[in-house]
């Protein structure tokens, strides 16, 4: 991908090596009361009780035991090594952002930007206590996304999917759930999962996401930024975290009936039709009889 690679962005919020507020800040005392649901791209964590609890993500990093993706660093010494991804997502942070305020500005709506937070470890958000266990994620309480950027190693190594385009896609896929609840999608499919307790609008919410990102890599196209290998590498992210690949990783099986993101075959589909069209009426998950 063609990039500034001295790039910085206003959006990029860094905690890299700070200390979260775990004590009277973060999740809050009500976490102590009832149960906290967090989405990840891969995955929910619920909390109860000051326990964390990794429902399909989680076995992803070893089930009760999690695997933390972040190097055993010196914070200083991380983040000197982190420098030019750091300067790679600031970049696409702001591609992404500037091609959905054209997409926005064509229907006549104004585009209101998310912030992203680099943290190491894990870090106090908007929707509780965030862990890089959980992998990248969007709190849609305060409109940011949460990267520990030890996820890309995880991605690249453990996971195969392998380049910078990978990197992008997953960055993209956040902020299309920050286009889901500009557009009122995430709302009103929180109301359909409250309604029918179905985690079958989650799979929907994912995969819309997925198309988006395919959205703004189509975007890239027309703009030449893409070289030899990129789509691939996208594609590529996008199968290896389908539901069924995971499970099969951890579990040796595999159970539909679990999922919350889709299968690899899913997710690659939807991330092409965005990619194919660039049009927002296509990744009209929710009305797809066949997903």
């Amino acid at each position: 991908m063609r990039w500034d690679e001295s790039h910085d962005s206003p959006d990029v919020v860094d905690r890299r090596g700070d200390e979260p507020a775990r004590a009277g800040g973060g999740l809050g005392g009500m976490l102590f009361l009832v149960p906290w649901l967090l989405r990840t791209p891969y995955g929910w964590v619920v909390v109860l009780g000051g326990i964390v609890f990794y429902v399909a993500r989680g076995v992803l990093f070893g089930g009760a035991d999690p695997q933390r993706v972040q190097d055993v660093m010196p914070p200083s010494a991380s983040s000197r090594a982190e420098t030019p991804e750091v300067h790679f997502v600031s970049f696409v942070l702001d591609d992404v952002q500037a091609s959905w305020e054209q997409q926005f500005a064509a229907q006549g709506r104004g585009y209101r930007h998310a912030k992203l937070v680099l943290y190491t470890d894990a870090t106090d958000t908007g929707c509780g206590f965030g862990d890089a266990a959980t992998g990248p994620f969007y709190c849609p309480t305060d409109e940011h996304v949460y990267i520990d950027l030890g996820f890309f190693r995880e991605l690249s190594g453990r996971l195969g999917a392998r380049g910078q385009f990978a990197e992008a896609y997953v960055i993209a896929h956040e902020l299309g759930h920050h286009v889901q609840k500009l557009l009122g999608i995430s709302q009103r499919a929180d109301s359909m999962r409250s309604t029918t307790g179905s985690t079958g609008s989650s799979v929907r919410l994912e995969l819309q996401a997925d198309c988006f990102a395919g959205i703004w890599a189509h975007s890239t196209e027309k703009r030449d930024l893409l070289e030899s290998g990129d789509i691939e590498s996208a594609i590529g992210a996008a199968a290896a975290v389908g539901d069924d690949r995971l499970q099969r990783m951890t579990k040796g099986t595999v159970t539909p009936e679990s999922w919350t993101h889709g299968s690899s075959g899913e997710r690659v589909r939807w991330f092409r039709r965005g990619l194919e069209t660039g049009s927002l009426k296509s990744c009209d998950t929710f009305s797809a009889k066949q997903l």
